[in-house]
């Protein structure tokens, strides 16, 4: 599979967009979450909506540092735990610009640069406090850093680290990151070759 660097990332309202992301998704190990991501934006038209239920789109950012040695994980204050930057989608069908401005939100580094096609596709349970729980269908993206990069956060996280690939080994993270790690290293080794 071939990765590039994206540069069309205009929001987008139109449901065809967000298929195409989903099916342009490289890699393996995610097809049953494709499959089941797939058939609830047929049939929810409020599928970018964070009310729609059984659950909506969201994206997800695997950062990395330019020298694509480490990837960047946060501390999510809500969920309380480590996780990639990523958010929900909010009426956007452009699951490449979700993923980008959740991350430039979440971390505070300017100069992102996304990558495509999706590197991962993942449907998982949230319980947030004051909510109930539902669905997260992630689509999921390789991001590079600007070289200096320094995340400085906001109220959705406590802490940052970068790691090397090896490092993930000691962090509580659930099989889709972990499946989502690995693609992310090797499309990272891709795109700079």
């Amino acid at each position: 599979m071939s990765f590039e660097l994206l540069r069309d990332l205009a929001s987008s309202t139109v449901r065809d967009d967000a298929l195409a992301w989903l099916t342009s998704a490289s890699g393996a190990g995610f097809e049953h979450h494709r499959s089941q991501v797939e058939l609830l934006i047929r049939t929810h038209d409020d599928i970018a909506v964070r009310t729609c239920r059984p659950g909506h789109l969201t994206g997800s950012a695997f950062v990395v540092d330019p020298d694509r040695q480490a990837c960047l994980l946060l501390f999510h204050t809500k969920l309380q735990r480590w996780l990639q930057p990523g958010g929900h989608a909010d009426g956007d069908m452009n699951l490449a610009h979700v993923a980008w401005r959740e991350a430039t939100e979440e971390t505070g580094i300017d100069g992102l640069q996304v990558v495509g096609p999706p590197i991962d596709v993942d449907v998982h349970t949230v319980d947030p406090p004051a909510e109930d729980a539902h669905l997260h269908l992630d689509v999921r993206f390789l991001v590079i850093a600007p070289a200096g990069s320094e995340p400085v956060g906001n109220h959705e996280s406590q802490g940052f680290r970068w790691l090397r690939q090896e490092q993930l080994d000691g962090v509580d993270l659930d099989s889709g990151s972990r499946r989502m790690a690995a693609a992310g290293f090797a499309a990272a080794a891709d795109v700079f070759t």
